[in-house]
């Protein structure tokens, strides 16, 4: 066995001890059917740190989430990948930037999960102009005795790094419901289904959200076969007549969605925003059966 899979082993097994001890309450519908979701995605955390656009969009997100989470009061938030972009991050550990990231659900005490994304654990990417005449820009890192290390890093920080610090701070409380999934889906980490009971009947799930790791970053951007199988499996196991509703989580678009996505510079009006009508969708790299496994499942809500 390579020394990465003993790594991962012993930061599963970890994980796992951690995971144990914690009994948070669990999710549940409030009263009237309600169980309100707010979702964050591509947060992008640290990109361009070195220039005044980077903080300046950062600062951006943090009033964004504050005032979607004050308005909305959601019962539960998703982060569903990219909460930073680790192949810009230049400081030893980019759980920093991520931390801030999921601060904000923390401050209120609103519950919450994450999903990786293909920016979460990039290698830093030296920037071309670096090398220009200009040279390379004032980066400015942490101390060293803030970040128990020595001036500034740029190997990238890993999933289950980035998972780890998350669980260990907030796992224990309940806050974070974010988990390592199963060892024979690595190098996906963020596999797992949570649960939420009904208000009515107090130990029935109204239900099930999976999430799914759809790679890029340090591997293929892909949902595997094993995965799909592993859905197969716990949707059957959890749901077997299809009663309980679905949501499936994941970052990365299905090749399906190339085919029914908008183009660009398509001028779709509001209420949508932002890059919509200036990228096309960039999809995983390969279909292994998960839309499928979704097609056949009425139980799933999109």
């Amino acid at each position: 066995m390579r020394w990465w899979l003993y790594r991962l082993a012993a930061a599963a097994a970890f994980l796992a001890a951690a995971l144990a001890l914690r009994s948070p309450a669990p999710l549940r519908f409030a009263s009237g059917g309600r169980f309100k979701v707010a979702l964050f995605a591509d947060l992008h955390y640290g990109e361009n740190a070195w220039t005044d656009w980077g903080p300046a969009q950062d600062a951006a997100s943090d009033h964004v989430m504050a005032t979607v989470l004050d308005a909305d009061k959601p019962d539960f938030v998703v982060y569903l990948g990219d909460l930073v972009t680790a192949n810009n991050v230049p400081i030893p550990n980019a759980t920093l930037y991520w931390d801030r990231a999921i601060s904000h659900s923390r401050r209120r005490g609103v519950p919450w999960s994450t999903v990786f994304g293909n920016h979460d654990d990039m290698p830093f990417e030296w920037p071309p102009e670096w090398f220009s005449p200009a040279g390379i820009p004032p980066v400015h890192c942490l101390s060293a005795a803030a970040m128990q290390t020595s001036g500034c890093s740029f190997r990238g920080t890993p999933r289950i790094e980035l998972m780890k610090t998350e669980l260990n701070r907030d796992g224990a409380d309940g806050l974070s419901r974010s988990s390592v999934g199963p060892q024979e889906l690595w190098p996906g980490v963020s596999n797992y289904v949570l649960q939420v009971l009904s208000h009515e009947k107090q130990q029935d799930p109204a239900l099930l959200m999976y999430f799914l790791d759809s790679g890029g970053g340090s591997y293929p951007e892909v949902i595997s076969s094993a995965q799909v199988r592993w859905f197969g499996n716990q949707s059957q196991s959890l749901n077997p007549d299809g009663r309980i509703p679905e949501l499936i989580f994941w970052h990365i678009p299905s090749t399906a969605y190339v085919k029914v996505a908008p183009k660009s510079k398509t001028e779709i009006c509001k209420p949508c925003v932002g890059s919509l009508n200036e990228e096309d969708v960039a999809p995983q790299e390969a279909e292994w059966g998960m839309m499928d496994a979704l097609a056949k499942r009425s139980s799933v809500k999109v």
